[in-house]
């Protein structure tokens, strides 16, 4: 099966009540990865370094934190990274501002499918929160949501599930009851392990056999998720004693 094309499914989940979505930012809600290894690649020009941006595929869904340890651990030591995430955020503002970020396929309408079927809706990003927060405002996303956990306040990032753990605390629902919805390998495991489902939508990285096995759904765009979603909550209503 060509899993570019296809929705895996994992047979062995039951009836489905979902009362809540926790969304990742970068790569799923929007095109913004690709801009950030844009801005890796500047920023490892001027230390030397050919197609730094390469590193992105190793790391994305990783917090600051987690990529400082990665970076002083396989580029070097005493890596600058305080100096590298400054000159990396300032050209990314710089290209944001002259092109615009766009927000990937479906995005508006699954929050509005969400919205209108009285789903709590929660974020879990890696990212900081001042710039997690100016780039939901800038694509029109940032009212949509009941609540919001970034990366620079969780003590771990993924893949340890407590952003996503914290998530549905903060709008109320439990894990077992909310679909995450990733882009990153990383993320994957963060909120499979925090007990939720998770619909993978691949962005720069796409799912290993290993990852697959660990999602309820793969798509191809945030499109097809309200039909996943109508033809698992249609099970449920149609299973007595649930």
């Amino acid at each position: 099966m060509n899993v570019n094309k296809k929705v895996q499914k994992i047979s062995e989940c039951g009836p489905v009540l979902v009362r809540g979505l926790v969304f990742d930012m970068d790569g799923l809600l929007l095109d913004s990865e690709k801009l950030v290894k844009r801005t890796w690649d500047y920023a490892g020009s001027l230390l030397g370094y050919e197609n730094f941006g390469d590193h992105i595929y190793n790391t994305v869904g990783f917090n600051l934190k987690r990529r400082t340890r990665y970076f002083r651990e396989n580029v070097r030591e005493d890596f600058p990274m305080d100096w590298f995430a400054d000159v990396t955020r300032k050209k990314y503002h710089e290209i944001a501002e002259e092109e615009g970020v766009d927000v990937k396929d479906g995005v508006m309408e699954l929050l509005e499918y969400a919205k209108g079927k009285g789903y709590r809706i929660g974020l879990a990003t890696s990212s900081r929160k001042i710039h997690a927060e100016q780039s939901l405002k800038s694509a029109g996303l940032f009212s949509y949501f009941d609540g919001m956990i970034f990366g620079d306040v969780v003590k771990e990032g993924k893949p340890s599930p407590e952003i996503y753990l914290r998530a549905c605390r903060q709008i109320g629902v439990e894990p077992s009851e909310a679909v995450a919805l990733e882009d990153a390998p990383s993320g994957v495991i963060s909120a499979h392990t925090a007990g939720m489902r998770v619909i993978v939508v691949p962005d720069l990285v796409e799912p290993s056999e290993e990852i697959l096995g660990l999602v309820w759904h793969r798509a191809d765009s945030l499109a097809e998720v309200p039909s996943m979603l109508e033809e698992e909550t249609a099970i449920t209503r149609q299973k007595p004693d649930l």
